[in-house]
């Protein structure tokens, strides 16, 4: 006889039954097989059907069952029937799953970030084929060592002779690595960086007036990466210089200025006289 549906049922299916070894003063035993809760076994003490659930005769979860008095060895019987014991494990078809079947431990639309990581925050890589954590702070780009100083006061500068600016007064150091007028590269931070510079003074008639950047390399001697240049003029003004320059760890920066005036001269302080910088890439 033909028919639609399922195919019918043609034999009987038996439930899976558990004797228990009673142990005197033991209220905990191991299960078989795994159940979501009590109501998944039917337990029989003394060939008495007891009552599940908190503040009843058992309670069961997973591979634990827990009785709310124990038992005499001897004395006593007990068996459990499971009665919705699993028989198979069923996939279920593609994109049939929704966001309200995951867990919140899961990456889901339940679970989007919406604010920028902290730095304890860790993402998910692949290093060459395996999965690895990381640290949000790792990743994310934060221009720093970032540095900016200004002279605190005015300082006398002699004649066709390159000198260092003092910066007495900083304004902000991000990593502690600008201190005596420089800044000095931390370790593990080599990388490009963009250094700015400016010297204000009075204009001196028929002079020359100079402000360089310089780099003193671990362990060499300083040289020239920068320079900016103004010529005779009148009032005040101020000579600037950038650039955007390859650092190595242990790298040493320093303003100078020089003049041709003729004799000694005085550049500016605040912020007319300020050296700053903060580091673009690796």
């Amino acid at each position: 006889m033909s028919y639609i549906g399922n195919t019918p049922a043609l034999n009987y299916v038996s439930f899976a039954k558990q004797v228990f070894t009673i142990v005197n003063s033991q209220t905990a035993y191991t299960l078989d097989h795994k159940v979501t809760n009590e109501n998944d076994i039917r337990l029989v003490i003394n060939n008495v059907v007891q009552e599940p659930g908190s503040g009843k005769a058992y309670t069961a979860s997973g591979t634990t069952l827990t009785l709310s008095a124990a038992l005499v060895n001897g004395t006593d019987e007990m068996y459990c029937v499971f009665l919705g014991k699993a028989v198979q494990t069923v996939n279920p078809p593609n994109a049939s799953v929704g966001s309200a079947q995951i867990a919140d431990d899961l990456i889901s639309g339940k679970t989007a970030l919406g604010a920028t990581p902290a730095d304890t925050d860790e993402l998910l890589i692949s290093d060459a084929g395996t999965l690895k954590r990381v640290d949000y702070s790792y990743l994310k780009s934060a221009n720093t060592p970032a540095f900016s100083a200004k002279a605190t006061s005015q300082q006398s500068i002699s004649n066709e002779t390159f000198t260092d600016v003092d910066f007495g007064t900083e304004v902000f150091d991000t990593d502690s690595a600008f201190a005596s007028n420089v800044f000095t590269v931390p370790s593990g931070e080599g990388g490009k960086y963009y250094l700015f510079a400016q010297a204000g003074r009075q204009v001196w008639d028929s002079d020359r007036f100079l402000t360089r950047i310089v780099r003193t390399p671990s362990g060499g001697s300083g040289d020239e990466i920068a320079v900016g240049e103004t010529h005779d003029g009148e009032g005040y003004e101020t000579t600037q210089v950038e650039c955007i320059f390859q650092l190595t760890a242990g790298d040493v920066i320093k303003i100078q200025v020089w003049h041709n005036s003729g004799s000694t001269r005085n550049i500016s302080s605040g912020v007319r006289t300020v050296f700053q910088g903060y580091k673009i890439i690796e």
